[in-house]
């Protein structure tokens, strides 16, 4: 976190500093969990669903943290400062706001070493499928340009957004927001943390759809994302999927679109994948310039309209204030299996182009990227002899577990056996049975040569492949993980390849592991 006064924090928190002296400097990291609290750190004591974190106090003081944020007061040894504030979520929220309002306003006249402006620039991502992944291809490619701070794993919901946040230094020059969210209000809350510069949404599916409600209110969640971005904001939005083509409605920002379509402003093609990773082509609207450097409306100045050309047929050119226009288009090839994962590498090379850095340059960027995340679309070839496994099973959702299934049926080769592994795809409330229904159908008709189906919770997918294909062994139902490894341990052979997909909460990834010989 960036030097702060005790002082300064209270006030930021809305809190009442009762330990501590109030210009004392604090600069160290923001935990939640006290095994992670180091010299120097901030520990926010937070009420949790299984356990109260005003607990753990004491072991966060001996580990050394210079300052706690508890609701109540509680004993402390040594010179660990405490702040009480009324509620812990939000004063991570309010920390993490002001530590980005200051990062922003001190780096406003900042300049790259070409002169050109190196202002804060903030993302923030949603969508029911692909955060995580164009969250890492976003890093990767604005790693080069400058300092970049984006989240571990999946932090994007109302802690781990804040805390990934107040990550920022100074020198900070792209922060990257992944921002999940479980119901309606909590992506708005992100958004308003952060402020973003753009919005990009990338899809409306039935992700959580148990939890949201059903799709329509999914897809008011998801747009939380835009409606709050000012004029001089930019929304991204897919414009392959028209629920999220239709928030262009919501929002005050200029829209842009990415997809396939010919609506699209950042336009992909030629699409394919093989087992060597995915391959397409990417047409960028022309750039305005200032000399030889790109430039996007930001905060510190006034931003002339942007008209909407897609009314007149014209497409959406990134806004600037030079005359020089310089279209661009470039092969991408990419390391990671899925032609899905072509539209997330789009959205982050169309949010980093809009910033200055070159298509090609993106490109190679995400050329040298070796996997989207760990457990996502995962290529291992460890274990048995002759046996590929593809581990994509950290979450899975209607949409990304077909998108999955497809991609295994594209990249197998000639006398090769395909198997799928499949769990349950958690979340999806009253829509469950049919879902699953709906991928067990889809197994037979994509001509996967073996379906493995694990837990309870996924047998209508064993249940709709059996009556579909009238299957005699194609298809096996095991209820237990550990039974699934001894069996696919008996049934896979040299040529095989398996792909394994469920929702976190089936525990498949660990499956996945084991069969593709990677330790725990």
């Amino acid at each position: 976190m960036i030097a702060l006064s005790l002082a300064e924090i209270a006030a930021a928190v809305d809190g009442e500093l009762v330990r501590g002296a109030a210009e004392t400097v604090v600069d160290g990291s923001v935990e939640t969990d006290s095994r992670l609290v180091g010299p120097g750190s901030v520990f926010f004591a937070l009420l949790g669903e299984e356990t109260d974190g005003h607990r753990f106090v004491p072991a966060a003081a001996e580990s050394g943290a210079a300052l706690v944020i508890t609701e109540h007061e509680t004993d402390i040894s040594g010179d660990t400062a405490q702040i009480v504030v009324a509620d812990g979520y939000a004063a991570l929220a309010a920390l993490a706001h002001e530590v980005v309002a200051r990062v922003r306003a001190s780096s406003a006249e900042r300049t790259a070493a070409d002169g050109s402006p190196a202002p804060l620039r903030v993302v923030g991502i949603t969508g029911s499928n692909g955060k995580t992944s164009t969250k890492n291809m976003l890093r990767t490619i604005l790693s080069a340009h400058g300092e970049t701070v984006a989240p571990e794993g999946s932090f994007n919901n109302h802690v781990g957004a804040p805390i990934s946040m107040l990550r920022i230094t100074h020198d900070t020059r792209y922060l990257v927001v992944e921002m999940g969210a479980s119901g309606v209000g909590h992506i708005a809350k992100l958004v308003r943390i952060a402020e973003p510069d753009t919005g990009v949404v990338l899809k409306v599916g039935l992700a959580h759809a148990g939890e949201f409600g059903g799709i329509e209110a999914t897809q008011r969640a998801k747009s939380e994302m835009v409606t709050d971005l000012p004029a001089t904001a930019t929304a991204l939005l897919n414009v392959d999927d028209d629920r999220v083509a239709a928030m262009r409605d919501l929002t005050a920002a200029e829209v842009v679109g990415f997809g396939t379509s010919d609506q699209a402003d950042y336009r992909l093609s030629g699409v394919s994948t093989d087992r060597d990773g995915t391959r397409f082509t990417l047409t960028a609207p022309p750039v305005r310039t200032v000399g030889d450097h790109p430039t996007e409306s930001d905060r510190s100045g006034p931003t002339p309209p942007v008209p909407d050309r897609r009314a007149s047929g014209e497409s959406a050119v990134p806004v600037g204030r030079g005359s020089a226009q310089v279209p661009e288009t470039v092969d991408v090839r990419l390391a990671i299996l899925g032609e899905h994962h072509a539209m997330n590498a789009t959205a982050a090379l169309a949010v980093a182009h809009r910033w200055g850095v070159p298509l090609a340059d993106g490109a190679a960027a995400l050329a040298s990227m070796t996997r989207a995340e760990r457990w996502r679309m995962e290529l291992l070839q460890g274990g048995p002899e002759g046996v590929t496994v593809i581990n994509d099973a950290y979450n899975a959702s209607p949409d990304s577990m077909s998108a999955a299934l497809r991609t295994l049926a594209q990249i197998v080769r000639p006398g090769e056996r395909t198997i799928a592994v499949l769990g349950e795809m958690a979340e999806l409330g009253e829509f469950s049975v049919e879902e699953h229904d709906r991928i067990g159908r889809l197994v037979v008709r994509l001509g996967v040569g073996q379906l493995v189906v694990v837990g309870r919770g996924a047998m209508p997918i064993h249940q709709a492949a059996t009556l579909e294909g009238s299957w005699d062994g194609e298809s096996v139902f095991i209820e237990d993980v550990d039974d699934a490894v001894h069996a696919l341990q008996e049934m896979v052979r040299p040529g095989d390849v398996v792909l394994v997909k469920s929702s976190k909460s089936a525990g498949l990834r660990f499956l996945g592991d084991r069969l593709g010989g990677v330790s725990a």
